[in-house]
């Protein structure tokens, strides 16, 4: 099958990097959560297999976030509202009015604010794997505490690039002792971003608190 060409999309000043597949009746823009490569993903039978069985029966819009992938480099920290006026120019340029957002991890909370915010440009929500909160408070007690955020941080900056860089055992648990497709996630989260980058993306996810905004979400949601 062939490889979706990958195409820029300038967003305030920073230039976005997409990739649409498929063309069934529907809308979907797959938000990542972490870091990701449009291209990279290609390269990856686990992750072409999903995407193109996502793609199957509609119109799918991939994307690199800004400061990762092969979307404009930085290490800044950026905010969700830069994050959700990345997407929106990703939709004007593929001519899409409405779209389902299917949000990964912390690709969740930028869509739910985005549902908040433009309930006339979100048709549906998926949200896999996510949270509307990831740090600990006094009323969000399954949030990170400082502790478990300073040894994820330090870990990143100690070993990113190997397999103990991104803590399979957290987050993909099935492949973490599975030393060929450790080793193959490990490139693809290299090529997804660089320690900083993956840093900052880390601090960011820290302050990210979307529980003012539920109420407001109005479409079909499915948590999973």
């Amino acid at each position: 099958a062939a490889i979706p060409e990958t195409r820029y999309v300038k967003s305030g000043d920073v230039h976005i990097a997409y990739q649409v597949l498929g063309n069934g009746p529907i809308d979907v823009v797959f938000v990542p959560g972490f870091v990701s490569n449009v291209e990279a993903n290609w390269e990856s039978p686990d992750r072409a297999s999903f995407f193109r069985r996502l793609a199957s029966f509609c119109r799918l819009i991939i994307f690199d976030k800004r400061g990762t992938g092969m979307s404009d480099r930085s290490s800044q920290l950026f905010s969700l509202e830069q994050r959700m006026a990345d997407v929106q120019a990703i939709m004007d340029d593929v001519r899409c009015e409405r779209a389902a957002l299917f949000g990964v991890s912390e690709g969740g909370p930028m869509s739910i604010l985005f549902a908040a915010s433009y309930p006339q440009r979100t048709s549906a929500l998926v949200l896999y794997g996510s949270y509307a909160k990831r740090s600990w408070a006094a009323d969000y007690p399954f949030g990170w505490n400082e502790e478990r955020w300073n040894a994820v941080l330090g870990n990143i900056e100690r070993h990113w690039g190997t397999p103990a860089g991104v803590d399979l055992k957290m987050w993909a648990p099935s492949i973490a002792a599975d030393a060929e497709r450790a080793s193959r996630a490990a490139a693809y989260f290299r090529a997804g971003g660089s320690p900083g980058a993956v840093l900052a993306v880390m601090k960011m996810n820290r302050e990210i608190d979307v529980r003012h905004v539920l109420p407001s979400v109005s479409v079909p949601t499915l948590v999973l």
